[in-house]
């Protein structure tokens, strides 16, 4: 069974999708166990191809048994396996958590919107795991159709229309992908990328090869937000239901991160993308442009979840800047917090979701007197909020070091105090809500009438805060573990050119 670990974890949730729908017509209450059993044989099976990964090296799987270049070709190393672990496992966490919120919300529709789940899980376990461009595409706009989806189920007034928005602008970032992917088969004839990046070498000095990258770049960039491109996230995020952006917020934007260091890594090489090329500089002064706006602009919500919005936005420009940094720690700092955001994005997500499920929104005035009334829902938000500020033994912390470092030895200073004024930034942001979660009063609509029931405990469902904390939990955890992940994962995917 281990040997079919790569198409497992991508074919069982892809016909259970199915089978969920057609349960929607027979029985609802089926739905989400199908659901769970297939996220959680997808979960398992990536654990197992990590292993696999970590103990023999890279593993190539030919689906059909075509050999490549003429069949699709699953590649396996060290930083897919890493990446497929955390969808995997964060997309289980989070279904189990958002079970509640989604029986509450979609009463008639939770069999629809367990397929379309299931189906966006589906699309990036399958761009993590792919080494063939085109199907890349494919599984991209799986993702992307049935993310779609999920978020027009929000908010009624306003979701739909940011759904559309976001459509316009990740139609448009795909087809730059397939345009760019279109290039490199004009120039190389094939489509799987260990063979694209076997025949480029002799063409780096090729206008349609740095045409082609461009243009991919450019789509991978506008799919995951990066600044100024990324006028369609805010509110496709926050008008979205709590629990499809707790799970679109973590996954969309670092699966994206990853395949902008797979391009980089494995099909065009680092030495064209840093050597060739001198785009580096540049690129990483955009980063620092995401990274300030980002911050800026979460500074004037009094949203939560919007303000996470931007932070997202933010995080983004971290690990562009970390990986155009073209120093193994730079590049080490933006795989390590492709993982590290994942989790953070999550754990403070779950925490929205057990806020709004409570108190019927996530304004601030909402949240006022919450660690009485919330007080490990708040506990979860606050371990969630140390790790982005990058507070040790959290993992937030490990991954800025890294990041740091990077820049110091790039002599990039303005990414370095970039990194910086957003960490003040963010316990600006964060402590402003943690003191009014404190101190404040609470208010009318939360349907406390006296003072003394003010203190009285009520707290979100156990299905939902236990998730929570287990998740607050794995970032202390993923902290004091950052030396094991580096050393046993991050480092063999760093290509020894890099120093």
């Amino acid at each position: 069974m281990s040997a079919h670990y790569p198409t497992l974890l991508v074919t069982v949730p892809l016909l259970s999708a199915f089978v969920i729908s057609a349960a929607g017509w027979v029985n609802k209450r089926w739905c989400f166990p199908i659901a769970v059993a297939a996220l959680g044989v997808s979960a398992y099976s990536c654990v197992g191809l990590l292993l696999k990964v970590a103990d023999g090296g890279v593993v190539h799987y030919r689906l059909g048994g075509w050999p490549p270049p003429w069949g699709i070709a699953y590649y396996v190393d060290q930083l897919n396996a890493l990446v497929l672990c955390v969808v995997s496992l964060a997309a289980l966490i989070n279904l189990i958590a958002a079970k509640k919120s989604i029986e509450r919300e979609f009463p008639e529709k939770t069999a629809p919107f367990y397929t379309l789940y299931v189906l966006f899980v589906t699309g990036m376990l399958g761009i993590t795991v792919t080494g063939d461009a085109f199907n890349l595409y494919v599984l991209l706009e799986i993702g992307s159709l049935t993310g779609y989806g999920l978020i027009a189920m929000g908010d009624k007034a306003r979701a739909p229309l940011s759904t559309l928005n976001y459509l316009y602008m990740g139609t448009i970032g795909a087809c730059f992908y397939l345009l760019g992917v279109g290039y490199l088969y004009i120039v190389t004839g094939s489509l799987n990328m260990a063979d694209i990046a076997h025949l480029l070498p002799p063409l780096y000095h090729s206008k349609a090869v740095l045409t082609a990258f461009i243009i991919c770049l450019v789509g991978v960039w506008v799919k995951m937000a990066f600044f100024p491109l990324h006028g369609w996230l805010p509110n496709a995020y926050t008008f979205a239901p709590s629990a499809a952006s707790s799970l679109i917020a973590p996954l969309m934007t670092k699966v994206m991160i990853y395949v902008m260091i797979r391009l980089i890594l494995t099909v065009f090489t680092p030495q064209f993308a840093f050597g060739t090329l001198l785009v580096s500089k540049p690129i990483v002064w955009l980063a620092v442009a995401a990274i300030v706006m980002g911050a800026l602009l979460a500074l004037k919500e009094r949203d939560v979840k919007r303000m996470l919005t931007y932070i997202i936005i933010a995080e983004v420009g971290y690990m562009v800047g970390g990986a155009w940094l073209g120093n193994r720690a730079g590049m080490t700092g933006a795989i390590l917090h492709i993982a590290n955001d994942a989790l953070m994005t999550l754990c403070v997500f779950l925490a929205v979701g057990c806020i709004v499920y409570k108190t019927k929104g996530a304004r601030f005035e909402d949240i006022q007197g919450l660690f009485r009334k919330m007080p490990f829902t708040m506990a979860g938000f606050v371990v969630g909020a140390l790790s982005i500020i990058g507070v040790p033994p959290t993992c937030g912390f490990f991954s800025k070091w890294y990041l740091i470092s990077g820049a110091i030895q790039a002599g990039q200073y303005g990414f370095m105090v970039a990194l910086l004024f957003s960490s003040l930034v963010s316990v600006v942001l964060f402590f402003r809500i943690f003191e009014i979660a404190y101190y404040e009063p609470f208010q009318d609509h939360h349907g406390e009438t006296h003072t003394h029931h003010a203190s009285l405990m009520d707290e979100a469902p156990l299905g939902m805060v236990v998730p929570l904390l287990i998740v607050a939990a794995g970032l202390v955890v993923m902290g004091l573990y950052t030396g094991g992940i580096v050393s046993h994962v991050i480092r063999f995917v760093i290509p020894k050119g890099l120093v």
